[in-house]
């Protein structure tokens, strides 16, 4: 039978989890919620069934997050991960309070890296996993804005004649189908983070011997990002959904269609990615196709500065919240 130690550890993951889902509901639904094809009610139940089935779909992230943040799953303890989580969920908190877009994946990692260096010490991170991990972070938005960009490209070339009254109507029917290829893409990498931790915590207390993820895990897990999906995160979809771009039932598809495209193409490598940053790239990259002076940057920048700011300010709050639990047990 687990001590209560793990328990807490694995509702906590979970709690993470459902944070992670309605913070980043807007990645799913926003941009068909902004452009009327679906209401706000029906996105947001829809995103969450489809959250909850793209987190079934495999363990591959799960993987990279529980092997290659540390060296080795014995020099992390129970304390450690729960003040890495504890970093994450309150950047997570802050962020969406604020209204600002920011990367959940970015958040667990950075509170990673914090517990890890103020307990066990560098020498226990894995670098080169870091690193890789860090570089699909930051290479995925890029990716998205110079694809977002050339996929509106191509549609503009091909419907930019035609009357708006023409192509709205099929456009926003269209987007259904890729809100729902979002709000799937989504659920297959993000709840994924939270098993890698679950695991990883398993792996450590010697409940598990390999980074294999437990049914129950994937479906803890799965079922905390739907219900929070459900829950809804309207602040930010506000941000995502107009404060970017102002976007029309085609650029809200050729958005999601590319975002999604993506973000499932790094759960297939088996790579964490942040889906907000993966999202914003891709609104910034179809509005920029329409003009440059198109996109808000104003908005954009302040979304830059939270990305920056976010590791470092999670690895500071789990370094704290490590060296308070240690003054305590």
């Amino acid at each position: 039978m687990p001590d209560t130690l793990i328990i807490f550890v694995v509702l906590l993951a979970l709690a993470f989890d459902y944070i992670n889902g309605f913070h980043d509901t807007a990645n799913a639904i926003a941009t068909s919620v902004s452009t009327r094809a679906l209401t706000p009610r029906v996105a947001v139940w829809m995103a969450a069934m489809l959250n909850f089935l793209g987190a079934m779909y495999s363990t591959g992230v799960a993987k990279t997050i529980g092997s290659d943040l540390v060296k080795s799953a014995q020099m992390v303890n129970q304390h450690i991960i729960i003040a890495a989580i504890i970093g994450a969920i309150f950047w997570n908190l802050l962020t969406w309070w604020k209204g600002i877009p920011s990367s959940s994946s970015h958040a667990l990692v950075g509170g990673v890296v914090g517990a890890v260096l103020v307990s066990t010490g560098y020498e226990a991170l894995k670098i080169e996993g870091i690193l890789k991990i860090v570089a699909a972070l930051i290479c995925s938005p890029v990716i998205a804005m110079i694809t977002g960009f050339a996929v509106m490209t191509v549609l503009l070339w091909i419907f930019g004649r035609k009357a708006p009254s023409r192509i709205n109507p099929k456009f926003k029917k269209a987007q259904i189908l890729t809100a729902a290829m979002m709000a799937f893409s989504h659920g297959s990498n993000d709840a994924q983070k939270a098993m890698g931790i679950i695991t990883l915590t398993l792996v450590s207390t010697g409940y598990l011997t390999s980074l294999d993820v437990p049914i129950w895990v994937k479906l803890s897990a799965a079922t905390a990002m739907g219900l929070g999906t459900a829950a809804g995160g309207w602040r930010i979809i506000r941000t995502m959904g107009s404060k970017i771009f102002k976007l029309e039932p085609i650029s809200g598809f050729a958005s999601d269609l590319n975002s999604s495209l993506i973000i499932f193409g790094a759960t297939l490598l088996h790579l964490p990615v942040s889906t907000t940053h993966v999202v914003s790239g891709s609104i910034m990259g179809v509005g920029t196709s329409k003009r440059i002076s198109a996109v808000h940057w104003g908005v954009a920048q302040q979304m830059l500065m939270a990305w920056v700011l976010t590791i470092p300010c999670t690895a500071l709050v789990s370094a704290l919240a490590y060296k308070v639990m240690s003054f305590f047990f």
